[in-house]
């Protein structure tokens, strides 16, 4: 049989990496797939040989052969932002350390993309499947009904679905952190720039002022064009402008707040002396910006690697998954953003 790869290069076999190490190729295939527990010291000879011949296992005929792939997909809105893109990375990671591949899919908001990528999925593509984020796609989860792969939800805001195990944020107590931490500043007056599918937030948000017997009505909430710091920008000069007495602004996204600080600028605000901004998420940049901004922390690093090793032990165990829902407890992080409140801005002459 020839051995060669095309190119005049003798190929290594798993037969040659087994008689190498000193043990079966049944051994070294367990080693490979991790299905089947080795003892470490076994394990460890195995590996060296591995890297000694440099042996690269075949991937098509392994998946052909058990029906595998090694690939698990990941469903993201986007890439932009540090949010996902953790997520992303996070499960990247995990799944090198289990010899897994990711095939990553990006619905950019746009439920249609969302449903090509559902509807295209197969076993024959992927071992399993991770949602992250249920914009644009809840509507479409009817279309894993016959999925022959685990499916987990993480990131997920909506109520969740009965079918698929969810490990995602109390985004309910995020929202009240924030809240809660207004109040006890002494805010009264305050309005949020939020997403559309920021309704559990918002909701904790205003029952924190509900135990003081306040009220943050629907015209205080200010719903930005899109997750960026200029949509930011629009939604919060739209609330200055609708109340200038304004003290306080919550931003359901950290790039939300980025844009309100400088609305906050242009409308000749001080912050926090004026105005106090909180954000959610605690992404990076909210440490550069000046002043530092105190946001709600959400362990979505923590939240994605529960997430991915919930579905690979379902792959590796052939284990099937049951409806359960995991959430992880957010952190307020305070900074220089927020401030106890000051006199009504329009009597300052801000």
């Amino acid at each position: 049989m020839d051995r060669s790869n095309g190119e005049g290069l003798l190929m290594v076999t798993m037969q040659d990496v087994a008689e190498r190490a000193g043990v079966t190729k049944q051994t070294v295939s367990n080693v490979i797939s991790g299905r089947v527990p080795v003892r470490p010291a076994t394990a460890a000879k195995v590996r060296a040989a591995i890297a000694e011949l440099g042996y690269t296992p075949n991937l098509v005929a392994r998946s052909l052969a058990t029906g595998a792939t090694r690939t698990v997909g990941l469903f993201v809105p986007s890439v932009f932002g540090a949010f996902y893109a953790g997520i992303v990375e996070e499960v990247e990671d995990v799944l090198e350390e289990h010899g897994y591949h990711l095939l990553l899919s990006t619905t950019r908001l746009d439920g249609e993309r969302a449903r090509r990528h559902l509807a295209n999925l197969t076993s024959r593509s992927v071992d399993a499947l991770l949602i992250a984020g249920d914009r644009d796609l809840i509507d479409h989860l009817p279309l894993l009904g016959d999925a022959r792969f685990p499916v987990v939800l993480c990131a997920w805001e909506t109520e969740a679905p009965d079918r698929f195990p969810v490990v995602t944020i109390d985004y309910e107590r995020a929202g009240h952190l924030a809240g809660r931490h207004l109040r006890e500043l002494g805010h009264r007056n305050v309005a949020v720039l939020a997403s559309p599918a920021h309704a559990v937030r918002i909701e904790g948000f205003r029952r924190a002022f509900e135990a003081d017997g306040l009220t943050v009505p629907d015209s205080a909430v200010h719903y930005a064009p899109e997750p960026t710091p200029g949509g930011g920008f629009e939604a919060a000069t739209a609330a200055l402008t609708a109340n200038p007495e304004a003290t306080a602004l919550f931003a359901t996204h950290d790039v939300l707040a980025l844009g309100a600080l400088d609305a906050a600028r242009a409308a000749g605000r001080s912050v926090p002396h004026d105005l106090s901004v909180i954000g959610h998420d605690d992404i990076p940049e909210t440490r550069t910006t000046r002043p530092a901004l105190t946001s709600v922390a959400t362990p979505n690093r923590e939240m994605a690697r529960q997430a991915i090793e919930l579905l690979l032990r379902a792959v590796t165990k052939s284990g099937t998954l049951t409806n359960s829902l995991q959430l992880l407890r957010p952190e307020l992080v305070v900074r220089d953003s927020t401030g106890p409140v000051g006199d009504p801005p329009t009597r300052r002459g801000a």
